[in-house]
């Protein structure tokens, strides 16, 4: 929300907006100098204000016009400042123009905020591919996607640009608790982050964990390249889509639900980010297919996806086969033959139960 006036409270902004305040100075103020006075006239087109010991100064033509949203809500007596823009124009005013002085204090209020690491609360304005466009106090600042806290951070593996712009987009109109890290007058640049004292309180969270630790949490977002986990307040895991289940997992929205109560395992902590496996705490049914199978052997096995290189199938839940797709004339004869949800034979090639790896070949005739 604009100010419309300043009082001397002001004085406390930083030390070089007070320098230039001359008001109770013996040397007149110059061009370029921040003035404070009281309004003493309020006309149609022009505001006189009383800058004792000094004089009077003036704001009209254009500068009356580009501050009408700061002058409309200004009554006699206030008191306001001022750039000086000319001294002793021809009718011995000195004229002022409200907006500069006002943009000058706006500045220094942002310096002041870095200092004192203030949080304001801002609804974002509008997003591109780089973050987000957030206003404070009539300046556009602009908050970088990797200043966005976790909550906020765009969920997109691989940080494809277009699907981060989409997820940025979601946030325009909400309120976020940011601060400001950077401000450049000269350049009109306001740096905002939403990390704030947040990331060194995160940083203390991660400390207590270690990779091999099990902890309870609750799903608080699923992707397509997995879960989100909260562990504790304001620490999240993520657990990638490898790590839901030993079965093939393409869809985790299938499998999971937000809200649901879950326990992982910490597999990775790294640069404060912590991996979790979920599967890594059921049986791994490569440990008994170990025990039923070896090579040479003839299995019945489902066809449940195809990729690049040929179909898996899965000899039962959890333990799949490749079947190359160099056994068949083409990608196209494969598919012919292998319908996926249908059952056949298959011959093991090779069973590498702890690298779980299994290739197999069809058994032409055999189901």
């Amino acid at each position: 929300m604009e100010q419309t006036t300043t009082t001397t409270s002001t004085g406390g902004h930083t030390a070089h907006v007070m320098d230039s305040i001359l008001a109770e100075s013996k040397n007149p103020p110059v061009a370029g100098d921040i003035v404070e006075g009281r309004v003493v006239a309020l006309h149609k087109s022009s505001v006189i204000v009383d800058i004792h010991p000094f004089g009077s100064g003036i704001i009209y033509g254009r500068e009356y016009n580009n501050a009408r949203d700061i002058i409309k809500n200004i009554s006699i007596g206030d008191e306001v400042s001022g750039t000086v823009i000319e001294t002793n124009n021809e009718d011995g005013y000195y004229e002022l123009s409200l907006r500069e002085a006002r943009q000058a204090i706006i500045w220094s209020d942002a310096e002041k905020a870095i200092k004192e690491k203030k949080t304001f609360v801002l609804p974002v304005k509008e997003a591109n591919k780089g973050g987000l466009i957030i206003e404070w106090q009539g300046i556009a600042g602009f908050l970088p996607a990797s200043q966005l806290g976790q909550e906020h951070y765009p969920r997109v593996e691989g940080g494809d640009k277009e699907l981060v712009f989409d997820e940025l987009q979601k946030l325009v109109g909400e309120l976020l608790s940011v601060t400001i890290i950077t401000a450049d007058p000269k350049e009109g640049k306001l740096i905002f982050s939403e990390k704030g004292s947040d990331e060194k309180e995160k940083g203390a969270l991660v400390e207590k964990y270690s990779t091999g630790d099990e902890v309870n949490g609750e799903i608080t977002g699923i992707v397509d390249f997995g879960v989100f986990m909260k562990i504790e307040e304001g620490l999240e895991g993520l657990a990638h889509i490898s790590e839901l289940d030993w079965g093939l997992v393409e869809d985790p929205r299938k499998l999971f639900s937000v809200g649901e109560k879950m326990r992982a395992k910490i597999i990775e902590i790294k640069d404060g980010k912590i991996s979790l496996s979920i599967k890594a705490l059921k049986e791994n049914p490569w440990v008994s297919a170990g025990k039923k199978y070896t090579k040479d052997d003839v299995v019945n096995a489902v066809v449940i996806k195809y990729n690049k290189h040929g179909a898996l199938a899965s000899v039962e839940e959890g333990v799949a086969g490749l079947v190359h797709v160099s056994e068949f004339e083409s990608i196209e004869k494969l598919r012919e033959t292998l319908e996926l949800g249908k059952t056949y034979a298959f011959k093991i090639n090779l069973f590498d139960p702890k690298e779980q790896r299994m290739t197999l070949s069809y058994v032409s005739g055999k189901k």
